[in-house]
Order: structure tokens, then C-alpha cells, then sequence
């Protein structure tokens, strides 16, 4: 019996990568241990506490790391990222946009605080890139001055992260999903409430039957440009946008 190692081109790996992701993926054991692990350690905030340049990010970073990959490969002219909070997320895209390109990030929210636009206006370059909108998302105004942004581009990245209650979600999904064109993507974050307990530590307005994946499921029942990326689904074992990894199909 030969010990000699096997030396996989970088096709045979990404096959290899492929193949054991979906494997975890029906492996519904692993799964479920995996959402146990999310459910207990959120008493503790822990999807809160990573930072990016010193600014939390509420995302877990293997989340952040699936947002990277797709940033990557499809070099989105714009990131819309509905729901700043503290703003990490919006230097994290930032600073992927100053190493791969782009035109810029723009970050809306119903609360931007002035020391927050302080702290984001202190990076540099990096600022440069961000435009920061003060409005409800779902404003048809707000619509009117993203679209006035962006122009014709139909290479744009759009977040959703802000009220996740489903009849905003939807809204948002039907509102910005205009701005998604052939091979672009819509994540829809924090689909993980339709299968966990209620949140006790911290009270929302949604819950199970009420929140992005019941919207989420209903946007693609009603529009067929987009469909669920399951690579990247397969390959997140702890991730809190399960199955909100939105692709579009083809073009308006």
C-alpha cells in the first residue's frame, strides 16, 4: 500500500470542495448541531462581536467571508447595504471595493447618529467610496435617490439587513431587486428566525412565520429572475442567512 500523499490539481480540490459541501449540507445531524450551537451562543451576542477597522460588524464573519467570495467574483459596480448599525460592514465592503474596483457603497438607515458619520468619514480612500443615506428604505423617495445613484448600472450587490419583519422584507425585495442584473446577487440577512426559538434576550417584531425567509420564500414563489445559490449555501455550516443567497437569472 502506497503512502505516497495525493497531490490534487486546483480543479480536482474546488470538485472536492464542491462534493464534501453538499455532502454537509444533507448531513441533517451536523446541521442541526450547528443551529443548536447558534441558538445558545446567541444569549451571549456572539454574531456581535466581530469588528472591521474598529467598527462592529453584526454578521458572522463566515457570513461576511460568503459576502467576499461573491463581491469577488462578480465586481459589483455598487453595494447597497440596507441596515448600517455601526457601520463595519460598510468599511469592510469598502475596503474590497478600493482592491477590486467599483464605484461605491452606499449604506441606508432610518438611524445614522452623527458621531457614527464621524467614524466612517475618519478612513481615508476608504470613506471616499461611502454614501451614507438617512431614510426608511422603503421610502419610494429613497428608492428614487438610489436609482439616481446608480444610474443604468445593473451590476449592483444589494444587502437587506435592517427591520426584518416580512411585509418590509418583501417590500425591500421587490423594490431593490431592480437594481439586480444577470449573475448580480440580493442577500437576504437573519433568514435563521424562521427556525430558531424567540429571541428572548432581545424582543423583535418578528418571529416564526413573520420574518426575511417567509418574505423570502414568497418573492421567488412571485419572480423567477432569481434563484438560491446553493453553492454557497452548502458550504456555510454556521451562517444566519440560510438559503439568502439570492442569484439573479437573467435581466429585466
Amino acid at each position: 500500500m502506497s503512502d505516497e500523499k495525493k497531490i490534487f490539481t486546483r480543479k480536482e480540490f474546488e470538485e472536492l470542495r464542491i462534493g464534501s459541501a453538499a455532502d454537509m449540507a444533507a448531513d441533517l445531524e451536523l446541521q442541526k448541531d450547528a443551529l443548536d450551537v447558534l441558538v445558545r451562543a446567541d444569549q451571549y451576542y456572539w454574531i456581535h462581536q466581530t469588528n472591521w477597522l474598529g467598527e462592529p460588524i453584526l454578521n458572522l464573519p463566515q457570513d461576511m467571508f460568503a459576502i467576499q467570495e461573491i463581491i469577488f467574483k462578480t465586481r459589483p459596480e455598487y453595494i447597497i447595504e440596507i441596515g448600517v448599525a455601526w457601520g463595519g460592514s460598510l468599511l469592510y465592503f469598502s475596503t474590497l471595493m478600493e482592491v477590486l474596483g467599483g464605484k461605491g457603497v452606499i449604506g441606508i438607515d432610518v438611524f445614522l447618529p452623527e458621531d457614527l458619520r464621524i467614524r466612517l468619514s475618519s478612513h481615508g480612500k476608504l470613506s471616499e467610496h461611502l454614501t451614507l443615506v438617512n431614510a426608511s428604505s422603503i421610502d419610494k423617495e429613497t428608492v428614487n435617490k438610489i436609482s439616481t445613484i446608480v444610474g443604468d448600472s445593473r451590476k449592483c450587490l444589494v444587502i437587506l439587513d435592517s427591520h426584518h419583519s416580512h411585509d418590509h422584507v418583501l417590500t425591500e425585495l421587490n423594490y431593490y431587486s431592480q437594481f439586480v442584473g444577470e449573475g448580480n446577487y440580493i442577500v437576504v440577512c437573519d433568514t435563521i428566525i424562521e427556525n430558531i426559538p424567540i429571541q428572548e434576550n432581545r424582543p423583535r417584531p418578528w418571529a416564526l412565520g413573520n420574518n426575511p425567509r417567509t418574505a423570502l420564500d414568497q418573492f421567488l414563489s412571485e419572480n423567477d429572475r432569481f434563484e438560491i445559490d446553493r453553492q454557497i449555501n452548502n458550504k456555510l455550516l454556521l451562517t444566519c442567512n440560510y438559503n439568502g443567497y439570492l442569484r439573479c437569472r437573467y435581466d429585466r
